[in-house]
């Protein structure tokens, strides 16, 4: 699994967690999940025929697909397409958007940034923080960003 470096805290990716989320909401709801891919990454099998602009949609209700597994790594199943059936592999990372075919309600997910904290990431946490307390002053320590009580 893809771990996140956040200003010193090693933590996992929250995108499998997310997409768990919203797929049991979309369900719970009485809608048809669909999933937008990015068909150019690496590792991706999808059927080509149906890529457009490096993107397919994929309906993914429990009655369009069979051998359904999600875990924290990868989507996999087996669907039909054009009346044969296909094995479907997609590491989350290719997982662009998770949404209801009905509403168009879900998740677009942001990308993932892998890597260490910059400075200047750290300056900029520290530059919301002071906006978000009210105060015009910045914080002495470019470290880490700290958390104000408001009384």
């Amino acid at each position: 699994m893809t771990n996140i470096d956040i200003i010193g805290s090693t933590f996992t990716s929250n995108k499998p967690y997310l997409f768990r989320a919203i797929f049991e909401w979309i369900l719970d709801n009485e809608g048809t999940p669909h999933l937008l891919i990015d068909a150019t990454e690496a590792d991706v099998n999808v059927p080509q025929q149906h890529v457009k602009d490096g993107q397919i949609v994929l309906n993914v209700a429990p009655s369009a697909v069979q051998n359904w597994l999600a875990d924290n790594k990868a989507i996999s199943f087996s669907a039909r397409f054009s009346g044969k059936a296909q094995n479907i592999y997609v590491p989350l990372k290719a997982l662009k958007a998770l949404y209801a075919q009905e509403n168009g309600m879900g998740m677009v997910f942001p990308e993932e940034v892998i890597g260490q904290s910059t400075d200047e990431d750290i300056e900029q946490l520290d530059h919301s923080d002071s906006q978000l307390v009210g105060s015009e002053e910045k914080p002495k320590s470019n470290k880490v960003a700290h958390l104000k009580v408001i009384k």
